[in-house]
């Protein structure tokens, strides 16, 4: 889906508004939970508000939709929601390795053609990246409505995941995306919960 462009923004105008623009190691103690292409960050924003004991990261590549989520921490006063402005290739430099107890797949990009299955966020090489951030007991959590997609991740996660909650006919619950509003009465949803596998 195609964003508007937001006039005159540049990375000064988002650091006005506390998102991190370049790497920087952060300083999170306790239970972290990072969205992975967060979109315009209503489902991590809703997290952040209703459990204020877990620290949320939100990374976005794409400035003109991380600048929306920027925007939801300042006028909701959201203290334990921490923005990044970035690559997921490059989240290691701001996470330590072995912090992050869950990570959130939302509906990020099928790239259906086979050429371009390299560039999903749960192919191989990025589920060898989250290897690193999770903790040893760590969860991935990943939703999409793109059911070859959702078929060939089961693939992909189970080499390094014990999946444990399969579902091909997700029900929203109070915590989802706005992509997923504009979907829910289209077709079927689907979601997987997998964990670090102890090898």
């Amino acid at each position: 889906m195609r964003q508007k462009k937001i006039k005159g923004l540049d990375k000064t105008k988002m650091q006005e508004l506390e998102a991190i623009t370049s790497p920087l190691k952060l300083k999170l103690e306790g239970t972290i939970h990072l969205e992975v292409g967060s979109g315009k960050g209503q489902f991590i924003s809703s997290l952040a508000n209703d459990n204020k004991d877990i620290n949320y990261v939100a990374l976005e590549r794409n400035m003109d939709v991380c600048y929306r989520i920027s925007q939801k921490k300042q006028e909701q006063q959201i203290k334990n929601l921490t923005v990044i402005l970035d690559d997921s290739a490059n989240i290691l430099e701001y996470l330590e390795p072995n912090s992050v107890d869950l990570i959130y797949l939302n509906f990020s990009d099928p790239w259906p053609k086979d050429r371009h299955h390299k560039r999903r966020l749960t192919y191989y090489s990025f589920l060898e990246l989250y290897l690193k951030l999770l903790k040893k007991d760590g969860v991935i959590q990943f939703r999409t409505d793109h059911e070859s997609f959702f078929n060939d991740s089961i693939t992909y996660i189970s080499k390094y995941f014990d999946i444990f909650q399969k579902d091909f006919d997700y029900q929203s619950d109070k915590y989802y995306t706005e992509y997923e509003i504009k979907r829910i009465e289209k077709g079927n949803l689907y979601q997987l919960k997998a964990r670090v596998k102890n090898v």
